[in-house]
């Protein structure tokens, strides 16, 4: 059956003049009369935007309009900003193909956990619940992980760390290149990690077991691999397992690598020197620097034009020594140690003006070098000062030789 036009329409009026044609839009009422159609222009529509007259023909035909507002209902609304901005960093890194080159379920979900502990860090556990407050997990279609799931996931992931970091290597690593490497600990709760062990702590908790772990990076600080230790060895132990990486893993046979002093000691150093090729940068303790400066080897009127010289010495064969002078670092150090050598006298004073006034029992030098030793190690100021201690007697001095050799090092 045709449908019929409604009475009132947009009627389309094209005319030709001179060989352009010009079109109008007019708002028409249509109707009969002694049997014939007539029409009744209502009223001009040319001037208006074609959307509208669109919007006003579609009306006349019985379309019904509504706003936003009623067409829609916001029922939930997750917070998408910051999930786009880590991803998007992620896919510009190539993050995805270092951890897997093709596409798996494991893939998405080391993925997500990576963007998650950038975003809001916590357990895993954490993690699935946490996962519905953002489009994080919607984004790399995971939502329905369990954090049993992600520890497989993680499992999967440690199985694939070899070849990650062939990839981290090929990446950022090069012939002659500079390593950095340094290691950390977290403290941990429980009794069936195999890994945790007492040791030094680092983070400041005290009476827990510790799991160390080492970080090599290149010269930018980007990781190249990571290995996880007990908690019992001392760090310079872990430097030999990283050497292997460059040498056996990364078949690199020129790097220089660099660690702190208390990573790569003298002992350490030497064993560097039987692998060819291999350099390394470290800092000499301060008892080094000192029987430098006892023997002339190293003399503070170098300084005197240059803050930077380059010395040698016997007892660091083969080595190139780097001698630095920051006044700056001087001055402070000189301003610290006046600040502690103050408070440890004024604790001093305080003991020897205690001592006199036990006459009825007098401390025996037993007690008094108990309650000194525990004043001077407040501050470790006791290498600065000179205790002379007897039953019911305390004086003390300072140790001005010491203090002269101590002074010789600000700076240096």
């Amino acid at each position: 059956m045709k449908k019929s036009s409604p009475a009132i329409h947009v009627a389309k009026i094209e005319r030709k003049h001179h060989g352009k044609t010009y079109v109008s839009y007019v708002l028409r009422h249509s109707y009969r009369h002694d049997g014939q159609v007539k029409h009744r222009t209502l009223g001009n529509l040319s001037h208006l935007p074609q959307r509208l007259i669109d919007l006003i023909r579609r009306s006349l035909h019985g379309e019904t309009f509504v706003t936003s507002a009623e067409a829609f209902r916001t029922v939930a609304s997750q917070p998408h900003g910051h999930v786009e901005a880590v991803l998007t960093t992620c896919r510009k890194l190539d993050l995805e193909n270092l951890i897997a080159t093709q596409p798996s379920r494991q893939r998405a979900l080391i993925l997500a956990l990576i963007a998650q502990r950038i975003l809001f860090p916590c357990s895993k556990l954490a993690s699935t619940r946490h996962w519905p407050t953002t489009t994080l997990a919607a984004e790399l279609a995971v939502t329905d992980a369990t954090s049993k799931e992600l520890y497989a996931a993680m499992d999967w992931r440690l199985a694939h760390q070899p070849y990650i970091e062939q990839k981290l290597a090929q990446r950022h690593l090069t012939e002659g290149a500079v390593v950095l490497y340094d290691v950390s600990s977290s403290f941990y709760h429980g009794r069936t990690c195999p890994l945790a062990c007492y040791g030094p702590d680092r983070d400041g908790k005290k009476g827990r077991p510790i799991v160390v772990y080492g970080l090599l990076t290149d010269a930018q600080g980007r990781p190249v691999a990571l290995d996880v230790y007990p908690g019992n060895p001392a760090a310079p132990a872990t430097v030999p397992d990283q050497i292997a990486n460059v040498r056996k893993r990364f078949a690199l046979t020129r790097v220089v690598l660099v660690g702190d002093r208390g990573m790569l000691t003298q002992t350490r150093s030497d064993t560097l020197k039987e692998s060819p090729g291999l350099g390394w940068i470290s800092a000499l303790r301060s008892e080094a620097i000192r029987e430098l400066l006892a023997k002339g080897t190293l003399a503070r009127s170098l300084f005197d034009q240059v803050d930077l010289a380059t010395i040698t010495s016997p007892d660091f064969p083969g080595e190139r020594l780097m001698a630095c002078y920051n006044p700056l670092r001087a001055a402070q150090r000189q301003a610290k140690r006046q600040r502690l050598l103050t408070a440890t006298e004024q604790h001093l004073q305080k003991l020897a003006a205690d001592v006199p006034r036990r006459t009825p029992q007098p401390l025996s030098a037993a007690a008094i070098g108990l309650k000194a030793g525990t004043v001077i190690g407040r501050h470790k100021m006791a290498k600065h000062f000179q205790l002379h201690i007897g039953d019911g007697s305390f004086t003390w001095s300072r140790d001005a030789a010491a203090m002269t050799c101590e002074e010789h090092l600000d700076g240096i």
